[in-house]
């Protein structure tokens, strides 16, 4: 929480700076919900904030409360991403564009205990793309973390999930509910160059990689191997 003479320093009332507050906290929200949990830039957040004010450190400590007022009024974490590699230098490749332009972004993580969030919060109507989400990664995790197009459509197909079906009853265009998990940053897409030309290859993303969500995938893969 900002002091009041950190603000007088800054020239803004804290008026003004709760209002900045709650249109930030406003937008992860509604901007959340809207693209299905994809991640927020940070510059839009920003944005918000230098749309009518010039003071460089003010961003930051608006960014930051509104990160602790959402943690402590509805129970989400804002947490910061921030790919730790660009997808273009991996296999040796210089990167065509600077790796910040893709620097930093915000999820919502729900901190609430799963009884209370099951109860109250989460959405039954995507609980199939929740599944579709959690078989997709799991996949991925069991081909050692990255896996071919050609080969993780190979499996879904084998659960009835055909890459051409545009009208899946539940979850409608396949290849589109696969690519949100890109968006959403569970999976990294990415062309690489083998033997027999272009190969589109999948690989864990950080989210996917976030300890809470590979725990439970580990957790759930070992139970399905014990029966």
């Amino acid at each position: 929480m900002a002091t009041s003479e950190e603000l007088a320093e800054m020239g803004i009332s804290k008026e003004e700076k709760d209002k900045l507050v709650a249109e930030v906290m406003r937008y992860m929200l509604f901007k959340t919900h809207q693209t299905s949990g994809c991640p927020i830039k940070r510059e839009e957040l920003t944005g918000i904030v230098t749309k009518n004010y010039r003071q460089r450190a003010l961003p930051t400590l608006v960014i930051k409360e509104a990160r602790d007022r959402l943690a402590a009024t509805f129970g989400y974490e804002m947490r910061e991403l921030q790919r730790s590699r660009d997808p273009s230098t991996r296999s040796g490749r210089p990167s065509q564009q600077p790796s910040s332009v893709d620097a930093k972004s915000y999820v919502l993580i729900s901190q609430l205990d799963p009884e209370v969030y099951s109860k109250y919060v989460e959405d039954k109507e995507a609980a199939p793309l929740t599944g579709f989400s959690f078989t997709v990664i799991s996949l991925v995790h069991l081909a050692g973390g990255k896996i071919s197009e050609e080969d993780l459509w190979h499996q879904l197909k084998r659960l009835g999930l055909h890459e051409t079906d545009e009208n899946h009853p539940v979850l409608g265009n396949n290849k589109q509910a696969l690519e949100l998990l890109v968006q959403q940053r569970y999976l990294l897409k990415e062309k690489l160059a083998g033997p027999e030309g272009h190969v589109m290859m999948y690989e864990l993303a950080e989210r996917a990689l976030d300890e809470n969500i590979s725990g439970k995938i580990k957790d759930d893969i070992s139970q399905v191997c014990m029966h």
